[in-house]
Formats: C-alpha cells, structure tokens, sequence
C-alpha cells in the first residue's frame, strides 16, 4: 500500500491483510462502518476489493449511496470498490431453482412437488445465504487450484451480529459433517442423492475458513465491558472451528477535550477502564484503536474521515436541545402494568440496548406487582447478566437452540420412532441430525412463550433484527402452511397461530429500541417496515443513551449533539406513535437496583402523580 498521511491512523491488520477479512462482534460496536472503511482504504490504495454484508438488517447501502444486490455492484467515488449483500429471500429464490433443475427430467410430479415443499421454510432461506457465503468462500479454493486470476484481491465481509455469525461459521462443519455419508431423503438443502456438489463447496469453504494464510478474523468491540465479554466468547468458539487468525479492533475510544465535563470525564473512564481490564482472549490478540469521532459514519467523505484518511465532513447544524414528545421509560411501565398482561417484545438494531431496556420493563412490571417470564431468543444470551441477580416474581429464561434441539429430537423420536423398526428409527433420526432442526426447534419454543402471554406477562428481549426477520418468516411460513390446512379441511376447528397473536394488538405490544443515531434509526423504521408487512404494528419507540439531557460542554460531544437532533427530527416526524426516551448513564445500568431506577420508583402511578400535584403546587 502506498504511504498513507500523517493523520491516517496505522492499522495493523492492515499491514499485510490476508485475502479474506471477516468483521464480527456484538450489534452496535461498529462492524459495518470499520469494515466499510477499511475496504476503501484498500481500494483507494489500488487494490480490487468486494465487500460483502451477511445481515439481513444490512445499511450499507445508506452507507455508501448504492443499492444493495446479490450480484456486484460498483460503488461511486471508489474505483475498484464493488458491493455485494447476501439478501436471504433472493438467495433462497435462487436456490430453489437451482436445486429444481438438478432433478432427474423423468422426476414425478409429486416428487417435485415435495421437494418444493421441504424448499419453502424459514430454514432453506437460511441455508440458501449461507449456500451463497459458502461459493464465495470455494471460490477461493478452486482459483488457488486452477491458478486462474482472482476477480478481487480482498474480500471484506461485514457480517451480522455475533450470535448469527457464530452460526453462519459453523454451518460449513455442521453440513459437512451430515452430508458425509448420507445420500438418502429429502432435507432443507434438497435431496440428499444430489447434493455431492454441495458438500464438496462445503468442505472447500472450511477449509478456506480455517486457513490463516487467507482468512483473518477481525473480532470488532467498543471500550465497553459487556461487547468486550462477547467478543471474548466468539474468539474462544470459533478458535473451536479452527479460526484462529485473529485480531481485535476497539473502536469508538473516546478522550475528553479536557477536565472540567463530568460527562465526557465518566465516559472516558468508563472506556479506560474496559481496556484494562479486558478478558484475557482479547488482550493477547493484536489490537488497533479507532477513536470515537463527531460525525455519523454515512457516505465515503465520513468513512475516509473515520480511519483519519481525509478531513471531517462539515457539520450540517449546530447543536441545540431536541424537540421531541418523549416519555421516561416509567411511563410505559405504568400503562404496561395496568393492563395486566400480554407480550412485550423488545427489538431493534444489535448494540442499541434492546436487552437493557428488556430487563428494565421486566422489573418495573414486577415492582408493580405482576408475575413476570423475561426471556431472549437472542444467541448471544445477556438477560441473566443485565440483572446480576434474582428477583421475586421474576422468572428468567431463554431459548437456547442446543436445548431446545435436543428437546425436539426427543419428542420426534418419541412420538414418531415407536411406529418404526430400528432402521427406519435410524433414518429418521438421521434425518433430524440436519442443522436445520435448529430452526424448527426454536420456532416452536418461540410458540410457547407466545402462548404464555394469554395468561401473565412475557417480555421477550429478542435478537439482532436480522435474525429476528428470520424468525418471523418462520412465523409467516407456520401460519401460512396452517391456513392452507385449514382450507382443505386437514386442521378442523378454529386455528390461532402465532401470528396472529403477534398480530393481536391486545396480547402483542412491540416495542423498537434505538440509539438517536442515522444508522440505528435507518434500521428502527426498516424493521417497522417489515413488522407492518406482517401486520404487526410497532407500540412504541424507545431513544436509548440520549445525552442531551446531559448538559455536557465537551466539543466532540457537542459535536454529536448535532446528529442526535436531526435524528429526533426524523422521529418526531411521523416515524414513532409513541416515543420514550432514555438518558445516557454514566455508570452502565447492570442489576437489579440499577433496572429499578430505569422504571422509577415501585410506587403507584397515582401515588406519584399526586407527589407530582403537590409538588407543582407547593
């Protein structure tokens, strides 16, 4: 690479950059802007670059101003950047088709037909973006056999966050290791018999994963202790899948103008003191640090300016107190309270602070005097960290997909292996051994805690919105299979799916958390989107980690008020029903006592009111 100026920052990861860079770590610290940034600093410097984005949720559009495709796309204003998103529902088209041509002409109708019947859930979307990552990744291995020029001289992924990751991975071990061996019957990848060449692209893809000659992982974190435990976890367990070429990236850094703001001086040492204490999976990887800066990271001005490769983007307006209708979060304690029960489902973008504001809700509901199930559909499980303890009247859960698999293999093989003799007992718990009865277990676990919520309060702190649209379309693909039964009088009676009571705005309340940031917003309105699709109306929007309401003086925080803002703006105008904020925190809000506060007091609401009267009054 040529040499870089006095104001660029050096990155390591950057001095000899294998052909593969895999960004991962937990929502929000960062993943797509660093590894956007870095992918045009490599084509700036000459070389031929693609970046590729594994989220459903992806922004990168918004990002670098081009339009998202599953084939190449070039990006202005960066020669020899191109752009490529792995979209679940056109990859999945595509797989389908492909699959279909490989049957025999002379194939029955019906057999066609069942094929395309196992190719219509939730799970064969999975498997077609992953069956799309796994030929970018043997690619790779057939160029280095033929000797054939490579297209790209790097390939950036920036993939979705770290539980969907962790199981994007590991499937090219899981598929391996089911198709070795096992050419009988049909499964989510088609029929079995004629899937060999499938299971050669999914063993050319590990063993390009776990080659450290041409992959880097690049595990990206804030200076934070809760993202840094994970990134810490998702190093250990994929040095279990055999990638061990891995670095750290700790973006976000921040240093205060000076010592007079108690706010910047907090944020600081809360940074400092997440670094040194980091676990020690992390500290022994070589590392790079990314300054916090100014400016949202949206367009290729700002994705220079973020790794200091040209100047800042002018600041669009100067800093004043947003105007919005917003009410604490104790408010919608209080009006969730009095109605009794129901579903409270907490989504939105990875790293916004879905699972704080989860647990939140979940103890001011229980300080009210309800029973409460908090729960996660989220990989990255966090729940039990965010209360730091017990309450009583609070049952904490999750729906963990090794247990949940199990548990439904045990049931299958219950209820349908007694029928069958010891090799049809095989097959079909052969069968069962496909990673894709990962996404059928937890589906139906999901179903129960929907169910739960007829009768007492659920809050669901669920994943990432990308995986969490994954299992919406299994919820979409249920519902529809169960109407068509209905239709044909297969399913007598009146059926109620799951759907429909996420559809039921008098048992489901959905609430999107968000950061007051372009990125996190952008995606708050996309997810929204895609709810009202589904006939599923958003209740209320949560504005985590304001810090307008901070008073703070330091200039680069200043600077960020701007932003916060103009993203006020767009939420004021027409995005939320209902909005509810929450300030930033100088001491992260981790326990019981410290979710409590979140809520308010456990008083009544109109104990509170009637303080507040006479107050007013006094």
């Amino acid at each position: 690479m040529p040499p870089l100026s006095p104001d660029s920052l050096q990155l390591s990861l950057l001095q000899n950059p294998t052909h593969f860079l895999f960004f991962t770590g937990k929502g929000g610290v960062g993943k797509t802007s660093l590894s956007a940034a870095v992918a045009v600093r490599l084509a700036d410097a000459g070389k031929r670059v693609l970046l590729v984005s594994t989220d459903a949720a992806s922004n990168l559009d918004e990002m670098l101003g081009a339009p998202l495709s599953n084939s190449p796309v070039e990006i202005p204003g960066a020669p020899g950047l191109s752009m490529l998103n792995i979209d679940p529902d056109t990859a999945a088209e595509a797989y389908r088709q492909r699959v279909l041509a490989q049957l025999d002409a002379d194939t029955a109708v019906e057999e066609r037909e069942t094929v395309r019947e196992e190719l219509s859930g939730a799970c064969t979307t999975e498997i077609a973006a992953f069956d799309e990552f796994a030929a970018l990744l043997a690619q790779e291995a057939e160029l280095e056999n033929s000797q054939a020029p490579r297209p790209y001289d790097h390939v950036v992924f920036d993939t979705a966050p770290t539980g969907h990751t962790l199981r994007l991975l590991s499937l090219p071990k899981a598929w391996t290791g089911f198709l070795a061996g096992n050419d009988r019957g049909v499964s989510c990848l088609g029929p079995h018999s004629g899937l060999k060449m499938q299971e050669a692209r999914f063993k050319a893809a590990l063993g390009v994963l776990t080659d450290p000659a041409l992959t880097t992982v690049v595990l990206v974190t804030r200076p934070d202790p809760r993202p840094m435990r994970e990134a810490a976890r998702t190093a250990e367990e994929l040095r279990g899948l055999g990638l061990g070429n891995q670095r750290l990236a700790i973006n976000g850094v921040f240093h205060a103008s000076g010592p007079d703001d108690p706010t910047a001086d907090a944020i600081e040492a809360m940074g400092r003191q997440a670094m040194d204490h980091m676990p020690d999976a992390l500290a022994r990887l070589p590392r790079d640090e990314v300054p916090l800066r100014a400016f949202d990271t949206v367009g290729l001005a700002a994705l220079r300016a973020l790794l200091g490769d040209a100047p800042a983007p002018a600041r669009l307006s100067s800093p004043r107190q947003p105007t919005l209708a917003a009410e604490p979060l104790d408010r919608m304690a209080d009006e969730l309270a009095a109605i009794g029960h129901g579903l409270v489902m907490v989504m939105g973008k990875g790293g916004v602070g879905k699972t704080t504001i989860a647990a939140a809700l979940a103890v001011g509901l229980v300080r009210r005097g309800h029973n409460v199930h908090l729960t996660t559909t989220d990989p990255a499980a966090h729940v039990a960290e965010a209360l730091d303890g017990g309450l009583p009247g609070l049952k904490v859960g999750r729906i963990d997909p090794k247990v949940e698999t199990e548990a439904y293999i045990a049931k299958i093989m219950k209820r349908r292996g007694e029928r069958l003799d010891a090799e049809g007992r095989a097959l079909l718990l052969e069968d069962l051994q496909s990673p894709c009865t990962e996404e059928v277990a937890v589906f139906h676990a999901f179903s129960r805690v929907v169910n739960e919520a007829r009768r007492g309060f659920v809050v669901l702190d669920t994943a990432p919105t990308g995986h969490s649209l994954l299992l919406m379309d299994a919820t979409g693909a249920y519902h529809r299979q169960m109407t068509q039964q209905a239709k044909a009088g297969v399913k007598g009676g009146q059926i109620i799916t799951p759907l429909m009571r996420l559809q039921d705005a008098d048992i489901t309340r959905v609430v999107i958390v968000t950061l007051p940031e372009t990125t996190p917003v952008s995606q708050a309105a996309a997810l929204q989107d895609d709810l009202r699709r589904a006939k599923i109306e958003p209740w209320a929007w949560v504005i985590n980690k304001s810090v307008a309401a901070t008073g703070t003086t330091d200039p680069l925080l200043q600077a960020r008020l701007a932003g916060e803002q103009r993203q006020c703006e767009r939420i004021a105008g027409g995005l939320a029903r209902r909005t509810f904020v929450v300030p930033w925190m100088s001491e992260a809000p981790v326990g019981v006592p410290a979710l409590d506060k979140m809520c308010g007091s456990h008083e009544s609401k109109e104990s509170r009111e009637s303080k507040e009267s006479k107050e007013s009054h006094g």
